[in-house]
């Protein structure tokens, strides 16, 4: 990836999502480790202790990962998700990960095993009605890769809030939280939106943040 800060984003929004009982945590995609050290960092600054573990395809992001994880795993999640302890996590992040994978269901389906009881999965997934792809795409007739962002050249998937459920159903998950992240502030939306009564309330986020347990868990 050309980008140098690709695999150091902050993410800051999406530590909201874990939950503040969560004392072990698994980050899949976890990039130089810089999402779980400002949330360790958050969490320490409440008293709270936090074990992390990370999984990150690239060798030499997951060394400088290494130093601030408590255990990193260098290669694909998938390869390495059937060696992890079961039951041991109580809650596993997915940056912005599921839409780089070919069969994102798979990968879902398998992490059912190393979650506790009462455990969570906390995903962000970028969000394909965004204003500005729509934009690009119908008024513009633009639909160009680039380094990041919803059209990276590296995924392999595209969803929309509603297919968002649909992926977690597939793998045995029900979303219980949904959550848009990252608005747009552009005029054009805004207009637009007002125009048609508010009906592009979704196309205003880039990514959503959903929360997700397994379907038994969720059953009343």
């Amino acid at each position: 990836m050309s980008n140098a800060g690709y695999h150091s984003q902050l993410r800051s929004p999406m530590r909201a999502f874990v939950p503040a009982k969560a004392r072990t945590l698994l980050e899949i995609g976890c990039g130089d480790g810089a999402f779980a050290e400002g949330l360790r960092a958050e969490r320490l600054a409440r008293g709270q202790a936090l074990e992390i573990w990370g999984i990150e395809l690239e060798p030499a992001v997951a060394v400088r990962a290494a130093a601030r994880l408590d255990r990193v795993l260098a290669g694909p999640a998938e390869t390495h998700v059937a060696a992890l302890p079961a039951g041991y996590f109580d809650c596993v992040v997915m940056n912005d990960v599921l839409e780089h994978l070919a069969w994102p269901e798979d990968l879902l389906r398998s992490l059912r095993r190393v979650l506790a009881p009462s455990a969570c999965l906390v995903a962000s997934i970028p969000n394909v009605r965004h204003f500005h792809n729509v934009w690009d795409l119908v008024v513009r007739g633009d639909w160009e890769y680039h380094d990041e962002g919803i059209r990276d050249r590296t995924h392999l998937r595209f969803f929309t809030r509603a297919s968002m459920h649909g992926l977690f159903d597939r793998a045995g998950y029900r979303v219980v939280e949904q959550v848009g992240i990252n608005p747009t502030r552009a005029w054009r939306y805004r207009l637009c939106n007002l125009l048609v009564l508010g009906r592009l309330r979704e196309m205003r986020f880039l990514q959503f943040a959903c929360v997700a347990v397994p379907a038994e868990a969720a059953a009343p």
